[in-house]
């Protein structure tokens, strides 16, 4: 075929621009066709130009096809993974929400629960009657026995020491002490000065100074008299206006103010003035220290604390109708799952974990096989599979269990399934469980064909336990009994036969008696105690099927050391 850069090709666009710019501008290629349709179209052209030119349109048609393909290809797997991932991502958020929600829901309703919360229990003790901030204010502030009056009244009270040291009639009080000390400081001072004065003194100065003028200045001695006759009159008590009888005034004049101001008689006085002012402090701390005015502080204080708790109370109260809603819907979701088709699996659920539990407790292995084929292809019947502990008298023995929630399941349908599943697992003994809300009417909640077990349980009930510990138990029996044919063991395989029918006769009688029960009240004690019997009895064949398998394991270990 011809070079395929014809300046005749088609029109070329930005995209293959740049593609001719990063690639070769001319390839020449040498094709041979073998497709039918192919050649019969190229060959109804004429052969030359159009037919090349035909041949290339093609080409450039199928490499653009191919292009669109690849990119639609990949465009899809992006959004096929793009999807499972915001899938993921969703239900990882949506547990992660639901495990905040359910935390934080426990988290504030033990702490803001308007009946037993914490801080509402606090806050009741603290501001209830008599509670603790009333008895903490009546303590300190409250009547004449609080702290403020004892410490007012131990300082300022007619029996304080400020109140005795003021008191005038006191031997040792304040002024008593002033008017003893001036008159001590005056006697003595009269006295040094009379002294001085007195001629009888030979050493006082108005002896030495008549001495001395008498030596010196005899023509004096007249004036002097004069004068020192003064000088005795200012000193004289006699004379009204002489300098002693001043100071003598001034100090009465002193010592009758000092008095005023500290007595409690006179109500302009510094004393007076005080205790107003102390009354009237603690007037108008009882004032605002009190819960009979609106307008008190301790009132005010105590309106903000309900005002706060009234806002929790409300704010508690959505909650706890957010609360009732979360519950409603939950509830809802239940009710809508036990009518939809997916509520088996949470009684295979049930079933398969009570499984779990008494394997462990025996030394049994249970597993999980409701999501795996088994030996039949593509079946995956049979919901679990218990394989015996090497204890067991018949150790690798399997019992494989069904547990359905379907109304359309009957005994025959149920059998049928049950022989499905033990084929389908290689299992030795089948267990059918029932749920009580959809077992078929009329059916035993315990019953036995040949190697399957079949059991009504209802996970919701614990009493309903027994049926399907029972149905276990025996399942396990089988699986003995199926796996031994040694007649020497006859006798042990006996006893079970007989354990197995006891079984089966008392658990039939329990379900006709607990619907007896429910239905005949005058005979409810007999009933019951019957019912207590059977339980009894059960339990005895119980534990005569674990003695005997264990009896035959111990059997089985002593031929092997033989």
């Amino acid at each position: 075929m011809p070079d395929s850069s014809r300046t005749d090709a088609p029109t070329v666009t930005s995209a293959d621009r740049r593609l001719v710019a990063e690639h070769p501008t001319s390839m020449a290629l040498e094709l041979v066709v073998h497709d039918p349709d192919t050649i019969a179209e190229l060959t109804s052209l004429a052969a030359g130009d159009p037919r090349e030119q035909f041949a290339l349109s093609a080409l450039r048609i199928g490499v653009l096809a191919l292009r669109q393909a690849r990119g639609q290809i990949d465009t899809e797997q992006i959004r096929r993974e793009s999807e499972r991932m915001l899938s993921g991502l969703d239900k990882q958020l949506s547990e992660h929400g639901r495990d905040v929600h359910t935390k934080m829901t426990a988290m504030l309703k033990e702490y803001f629960d308007p009946e037993d919360g914490r801080l509402q229990e606090r806050v009741n003790r603290l501001i209830r009657k008599d509670g603790e901030l009333e008895e903490l204010l009546r303590r300190q502030i409250g009547g004449e026995d609080s702290e403020l009056c004892k410490t007012l009244d131990s300082h300022f009270g007619h029996g304080s020491p400020l109140m005795s040291l003021l008191s005038p009639e006191e031997s040792q009080g304040l002024l008593a002490a002033f008017r003893e000390t001036f008159e001590k400081q005056l006697t003595t001072q009269r006295e040094r000065v009379l002294n001085e004065f007195s001629l009888d003194n030979g050493e006082g100065a108005l002896a030495r100074l008549v001495k001395e003028l008498n030596e010196n200045h005899g023509k004096l001695s007249g004036d002097l008299q004069k004068k020192i006759d003064v000088v005795v009159g200012e000193f004289s008590l006699d004379e009204e206006n002489s300098a002693l009888s001043r100071l003598v005034r001034n100090v009465d004049r002193a010592q009758k103010t000092i008095t005023s101001e500290f007595s409690l008689n006179d109500e302009n006085s510094a004393l007076s003035q005080l205790k107003s002012i102390l009354d009237s402090t603690k007037d108008t701390i009882n004032s605002n220290l009190t819960l009979d005015d609106e307008k008190s502080s301790l009132a005010r204080l105590k309106g903000e604390i309900l005002k706060v708790l009234e806002t929790h109370s409300e704010a508690n109260q959505k909650f706890r109708e957010e609360v009732k809603l979360s519950l409603n819907e939950m509830v809802t979701r239940r009710e809508e799952a036990a009518r939809s088709t997916t509520h088996g699996l949470d009684f295979e659920d049930a079933v398969y974990t009570f499984l779990q539990q008494e394997s462990q407790r025996t030394g049994d292995i249970a597993s999980h096989t409701g999501n795996t084929t088994g030996l039949i292809k593509n079946c995956k019947v049979g919901d679990c599979m218990i394989e015996l502990g090497p204890e067991n008298a018949a150790a690798g023995a399997k019992i494989v269990v069904e547990a359905k929630q379907k109304k359309e399941y009957n005994v025959a349908k149920a059998l049928e399934e049950i022989e499905t599943a033990r084929k389908n697992r290689a299992a030795q003994t089948g267990l059918f469980v029932f749920s009580k809300k959809s077992a078929p009417d009329g059916m035993e909640p315990f019953a036995r064909y040949r190697n399957d077990v079949l059991v009504v349980w209802d996970p919701e009930q614990p009493d309903n336990d027994l049926y399907l510990k029972t149905g276990l138990t025996l399942a396990r029996a089988l699986c003995v009994r199926s796996g031994q044919h040694n007649e020497a063991k006859a006798a042990d395989f006996q006893a079970i036969d007989v354990a197995v029918l006891e079984i089966e006769k008392r658990t039939g009688n329990l379900g006709k008696i607990e619907s007896s029960a429910q239905s005949i009240s005058k005979q409810s004690d007999t009933i019951l105690k019957t019912v207590e019997l059977s339980r009894r009895s059960i339990e005895r064949q119980l534990e005569i099927l674990r003695d005997k398998l264990g009896d035959l394991k111990r059997q089985e270990a002593a031929g092997e050391n033989t």
